[in-house]
């Protein structure tokens, strides 16, 4: 039997979209998600949303890594599924839903661009040549002297499997200051196992980072990626940061038809 689809990409993260408020996806089935998002076999992407009912907000999202298994928040992906749901007509331009971190609200303006709320953080930790912290996902935090020369998979990888994580890894994130509020990002996100074009929890991570570690001045970071520009802002009160929006474009991408 064939199901529709939809593909959505914010600044290059790209994922698969599901309408599965009828329950019709096999949830429980790794080997066929991570083969609709292998690049040579499937439809492709960085990993599979689905929307569901929720009883208590406008919908829920269900977030798998393209390697198949259910995963931590994905930011990007969050402002995806509100541009989802709002072609869906389950929302209109703002929005309360509810993923594995608690519930989020998000705006769409009538350009495509998606504000997310993030979850506040109040636990920084800093040492002597990273930063790690989470926002929603776990993130090791880097800065770097050569960033566009950088082996992002490389050394991701080894910082991601290291004894420093655990058997759970992190993601990891290497940083580039281009002016007192700018940032440059490159990330290697654990799941996929490979550097993405993109990741919200990622430069949400980085623009608390550079604010902790003095680099940044303002509560306004603009952060860039090899997929585009993003903007993270949020308030701060001594080591809480609260009212923490990651805003950017989502975009649809195409439709199809595929058979699970």
């Amino acid at each position: 039997m064939k199901y529709t689809f939809y593909k959505y990409q914010g600044t290059g993260n790209d994922f698969i979209m599901v309408d599965n408020r009828n329950d019709i996806f096999p949830k429980n089935d790794t080997k066929l998600v991570a083969q609709l998002c292998d690049r040579r076999f499937g439809i492709g992407a960085d990993g599979l949303i689905l929307l569901e009912n929720d009883e208590s907000t406008d919908f829920r999202m269900v977030y798998y890594n393209s390697d198949g298994n259910q995963s931590s928040m994905c930011g990007n992906g969050g402002r995806c599924i509100v541009a989802f749901a709002s072609q869906l007509g389950v929302i209109t331009n703002e929005t309360e839903f509810d993923a594995v971190d608690g519930h989020h609200h998000a705006t769409i303006d009538e350009n495509g661009i998606v504000s997310l709320r993030m979850k506040d953080v109040n636990d920084v930790s800093v040492y002597e040549d990273y930063v790690f912290l989470d926002t929603g996902s776990p993130h090791h935090v880097e800065l770097v002297d050569d960033l566009p020369n950088l082996d992002v998979k490389g050394i991701g990888a080894n910082i991601r499997y290291s004894g420093l994580y655990g058997d759970k890894g992190s993601n990891v994130n290497f940083v580039s200051q281009l002016a007192p509020d700018k940032f440059s990002v490159r990330t290697y996100e654990r799941g996929v196992e490979d550097e993405t074009f993109s990741c919200g929890t990622g430069v949400t991570a980085v623009a608390i980072a550079m604010n902790v570690l003095g680099k940044a001045v303002g509560e306004t970071i603009c952060l860039q990626t090899p997929g585009g520009d993003l903007t993270v802002s949020f308030q701060q009160s001594g080591k809480d940061f609260s009212h923490v929006y990651l805003t950017g474009p989502a975009k649809f991408v195409f439709e199809g038809e595929a058979a699970w």
